[in-house]
């Protein structure tokens, strides 16, 4: 065999490999693509939502509730005060702790999310893990409150789409966050302040948790928020539904 023969058949081989590469990586960005596709936001119950594309001034700070129970009067008191709603995503173990601290929520035009019954990472349950974890809260808040809840925040913000599947079968939205105020970890009411409010838009969903500085910094947040023209509102106003 000739020189030119095997410089063809190893640049052949060469080309051979680079086009199996290119195969193999054109396959994983599909299928890379595919799994993210789940975390888009979306209008209906099929994808989690994460920001609201709204034309209106309006934007909703949403309360996880497992814990905090000592704040939520004062919170409680600050949007009453300011004639603001909220969203309380409440879990089912501890919403049958504080029957009193819900039916008040309620009564005072707050609405009830659902975040679960025991905090679990909802992205490693299966499908019927999922329900029954979902489920079991919203029969909770239903026994109490007479409410039907139709929004799901899931634990930490990790869900799957066995997550998915369940929230549709109940017929229920999974929400996420577009501003994170981390007041969990950074105990300043400065930072969840800023954090609340730097660059904030009329869409955004806000995550905050009854914590001392969430408490303290809510009067300047929703100060803010009225400065430049956004209204606070529950979520479900947000989307512009009627879920309670």
């Amino acid at each position: 065999m000739g020189k030119l023969d095997k410089w063809t058949i190893k640049h052949s081989r060469v080309v051979v490999n680079i086009v199996i590469v290119m195969i193999l990586v054109g396959l994983a960005l599909i299928s890379f693509s595919s799994y993210n596709s789940i975390v888009v936001s979306g209008s209906d119950n099929t994808s989690p939502i994460y920001h609201v594309d709204t034309a209106a001034g309006k934007v909703s700070i949403m309360f996880n509730v497992y814990w905090g129970t000592e704040y939520i009067p004062a919170i409680l008191d600050t949007l009453k005060q300011y004639g603001c709603k909220a969203t309380f995503f409440v879990g089912g173990s501890w919403a049958d702790d504080n029957n009193d601290l819900l039916t008040r929520m309620l009564a005072e035009g707050q609405e009830i999310g659902n975040h679960g019954y025991f905090h679990k990472d909802h992205r490693k349950l299966s499908y019927e893990g999922n329900l029954a974890e979902i489920k079991a809260t919203n029969q909770l808040v239903s026994s109490i409150c007479n409410c039907q809840i139709k929004l799901f925040a899931p634990p930490s913000g990790s869900f799957g789409n066995d997550t998915l599947k369940a929230c549709k079968e109940l017929d229920m939205q999974v929400i996420m966050w577009s501003k994170d105020t981390i007041d969990w970890r950074d105990k300043d009411e400065n930072i969840v302040f800023t954090r609340a409010t730097k660059n904030v838009k009329a869409g955004d969903l806000i995550l905050a948790h009854p914590t001392k500085h969430t408490m303290e910094a809510l009067p300047k947040i929703l100060e803010q928020y009225k400065s430049l023209g956004l209204e606070q509102v529950t979520v479900s106003t947000l989307l512009d539904k009627d879920v309670i």
